[in-house]
């Protein structure tokens, strides 16, 4: 019994209920700390109001020597399955060829007068439906750029005795397909850094520390600029390393002991 009171005793109190149990005036600064804090005026992180992406909803411009065509699933004799095999749109243009999967919740169209491709899918209220939504369409526009243009990487040597070179042949790699080439790294190892380059792909030095990677799909390029970039990441005291594209890094102050 005596445990219970003094539990009770121990609870704060409520503004009401301490005005009942003290007979002295409250100052005015402390009669906001007795009072509820009201959830109305709670204020979220970001004052800018919510907004979905239209990423999915934009249309893709087709230049006039790519050609777009859109592939059934193939079928499977004997095979029945309750999950709706994905389709296929081909693109086709100077560069070479590309595909994209569309799932089955999206569906593709284009108009030929004005050369816009658009994508739309059956609930715009699913979250996984429009986060795919915006994936897909960002997908199909790069490999349309990829096929016409082509996605481009330069990588930046900056430090001392750095250098690249673009060999027919290596030492310590095998070629994965035939007329493979290798990009030959010098980057202050004991031994030279030799690295395959991707089929589909092209690498060339323009200068003795750049190195210009060119190919149709933007993945693979930026993918292997990542593995170059790996063997001497930029570091913030001298500023050497290999940079991509237009990277920067902030450099620091020495360290004084």
């Amino acid at each position: 019994m005596k445990a219970s009171m003094a539990t009770k005793s121990c609870r704060p109190l409520r503004f009401s209920q301490f005005l009942r149990v003290t007979s002295t005036p409250l100052h005015d600064f402390l009669i906001p700390a007795f009072q509820p804090f009201p959830a109305s005026t709670t204020r979220s992180f970001s004052q800018s109001a919510p907004r979905a992406s239209r990423v999915g909803a934009a249309t893709i411009a087709v230049p006039p020597d790519v050609h777009l065509r859109l592939l059934d699933p193939p079928k499977r004799k004997g095979i029945i399955t309750r999950v709706e095999p994905p389709k296929t749109i081909e693109i086709e243009g100077p560069l070479g060829k590309a595909s994209v999967q569309l799932p089955p919740f999206i569906s593709y169209a284009i108009n030929e007068a004005t050369r816009k491709a658009s994508l739309s899918v059956l609930d715009r209220k699913a979250r996984d439906q429009r986060e795919m939504w915006g994936t897909t369409r960002s997908y199909l526009a790069n490999h349309i750029l990829g096929v016409s243009e082509g996605h481009t990487a330069i990588l930046r040597l900056v430090g001392v005795g750095y250098r690249a070179t673009v060999e027919p042949a290596a030492i310590s790699v095998k070629p994965e397909y035939p007329g493979q080439q290798f990009v030959s790294l010098k980057l202050g190892y004991s031994h030279p850094i030799e690295l395959g380059v991707p089929m589909g792909m092209k690498a060339s030095t323009p200068l003795p520390t750049r190195i210009l990677l060119e190919g149709i799909d933007k993945e693979l390029v930026n993918s292997f600029a990542a593995r170059i970039r790996r063997w001497r990441v930029p570091e913030p005291y001298k500023g050497k390393g290999i940079f991509v594209n237009e990277e920067t890094i902030k450099l620091k102050a020495k360290k004084i002991k």
